[in-house]
């Protein structure tokens, strides 16, 4: 009797369950297949937490890195073994750690796909034959999201709970991301929320599915910037070849075109649109394919482009035109544009290119790595990067030194005369063979024993060949212009520097 009811509970419990298969079209006696239940993502089934270490490069004391940093945050499992989080979290990361939220069970991961640019990290355990994410539920990715739709953030407590706030999508625009200057697709959310056991990065989510990634959140206006789902698929379709290509660049400044003199200045006063083009890098995709200083570009791809920038999106109304080049197309792609020059239409076609940072004069970020550097005899010579500037805090533009931030925001002349890179004369150990040269910093080299340094490689070629008298010839820019080192004492300083707390004199790659 006991097993009757049993069995008849089991079954009344299957017939009211809803079957996720093919319909059966019945003949007769209907047929009924096996149910499939499905099993919903939740934050508990879905998110894995990531424990990493970080240790920053030091950019004033370039043989130096900061203390080790802990970071703590939340990454959606997304496929196989590997869970997605943004770059920000894993940044100079020494050691990388994935979490379970439940069980609080562990093993160390590597990264597998990384993009400074996009925000965008992907990981999975060192160890091929870890079964810790076996069990986790993957989240597929929604790119449906449109004005006016209601959101999820997802948070898990430190004692697993979970924690879910709605939020309500205000806008889509393009905003900058991790790296200054870098502008991508993004969603605009309104929605109170706390930040529960030190979350660094939060999932968010759309009817069970992944649309995006937290990247900013503002208390007082109660508002949040996403990294939406059509970037991350992006990313995630470039790494699947293994050759990861990035986010192409234009490579161009442009100016509005809403004052009446500067659109008679450019021929447009019979045009609705257009925007001014105010610069252009040379080996950039706009360079390398055309574009001058001084155009008016009307459209791209066929989307009219307004006198502010916007062109009209299907999905999402008005964007920068920016998403035409860095979210809606790929490195490699054609791009179509359609110009004014001096009074004339012309049609521009070129491929689209992705400028790596360190194909820049100075890099206009860094991670990873340590800058590049070479002492000798106590002077610090390193490679400009924007980082080194950054550590004159917010305001380097104005507190920096003026020279260096004078090249760092005009590289044209300094392209122009073959640099790859900017050589600079940093800061002067106090030593026997810098006695007198202790105030000098900040001052770009030209050339050491008559060669030219156009990049770190090149001042340590330079240094190999003293002159007949055994000194250093090394000539800057500006004051004092020309400094002799000795090469004998400049060696056996070099061998002593330890002493100062120097443990390493170079790094040139």
């Amino acid at each position: 009797m006991y097993k009757s009811k049993t069995i008849q509970l089991l079954a009344a419990i299957l017939l009211s369950t809803t079957i996720h298969s093919p319909n059966v079209k019945a003949q007769g006696t209907a047929k009924v297949k096996t149910p499939i239940i499905e099993i919903v993502p939740s934050p508990s089934s879905s998110l894995v937490r990531i424990n990493a270490t970080l240790q920053r490069y030091n950019f004033i004391r370039p043989w130096e890195k900061g203390a080790p940093t802990p970071r703590r945050g939340l990454g959606a499992f997304i496929t196989g073994k590997q869970v997605l989080t943004t770059a920000e979290l894993v940044e100079n990361s020494t050691y990388i750690e994935l979490e379970l939220t439940d069980t609080g069970e562990k093993t160390p991961a590597k990264i597998v796909g990384l993009d400074y640019e996009a925000n965008l990290a992907l990981l999975e355990p060192i160890d091929a034959k870890s079964k810790i994410l076996d069990k986790l539920i993957p989240l597929k990715l929604d790119d449906s999201v449109v004005s006016g739709d209601r959101l999820e953030i997802w948070q898990v407590e430190d004692n697993g709970n979970s924690v879910t706030t709605d939020v309500k999508v205000l806008r889509v625009a393009i905003a900058n991301y991790f790296i200054p200057g870098s502008r991508l697709l993004s969603y605009q959310v309104k929605g109170s929320l706390q930040y529960h056991a030190n979350s660094y990065t939060l999932p968010v989510i759309k009817d069970g599915k992944l649309a995006g990634l937290l990247l900013s959140y503002s208390s007082k206006e109660q508002t949040s910037t996403l990294l939406p789902s059509p970037i991350i698929q992006h990313f995630l379709d470039d790494l699947k070849d293994g050759d990861y290509k990035g986010f192409a660049n234009l490579g161009m400044a442009y100016a509005q075109t809403l004052d009446e003199q500067l659109r008679k200045f450019t021929h447009i006063t019979d045009k609705k649109g257009g925007v001014f083009v105010r610069r252009v890098i040379a080996d950039s995709s706009a360079g390398k394919g055309g574009v001058k200083t001084g155009d008016v570009i009307l459209s791209v791809n066929g989307h009219t482009i307004d006198s502010r920038g916007y062109y009209l999106d299907a999905r999402y109304g008005k964007l920068n035109f920016s998403h035409l080049v860095r979210g809606a197309a790929k490195v490699g792609d054609q791009v179509k544009m359609n110009i004014i020059r001096d009074g004339k239409v012309m049609d521009l076609k070129f491929p689209l290119l992705r400028k790596k940072p360190s194909d820049y004069l100075v890099d206009p970020y860094m991670f990873d790595r340590g800058p590049r550097f070479m002492i000798l005899g106590g002077l610090i010579f390193q490679e400009l990067t924007l980082p080194y500037l950054k550590f004159w805090g917010d305001k380097w533009p104005t507190r920096g030194p003026l020279n260096l931030v004078n090249a760092q925001a005009n590289p044209e002349p300094y392209e122009k005369e073959g640099r790859k890179k900017i050589v600079f004369l940093s800061q002067v150990v106090k030593t026997p063979a810098t006695i007198g040269y202790q105030g000098f910093g900040s001052i770009i080299l030209t050339q050491v024993n008559g060669q030219k340094i156009n990049d770190i490689q090149d001042l340590a070629e330079a240094f190999k060949k003293p002159n007949p008298q055994g000194l250093h010839k090394i000539e800057f820019t500006d004051h004092p212009k020309v400094i002799y080192l000795d090469a004998k004492m400049a060696l056996t300083i070099n061998q002593q520097l330890s002493k100062y707390g120097i443990g390493q004199l170079q790094n040139l790659d």
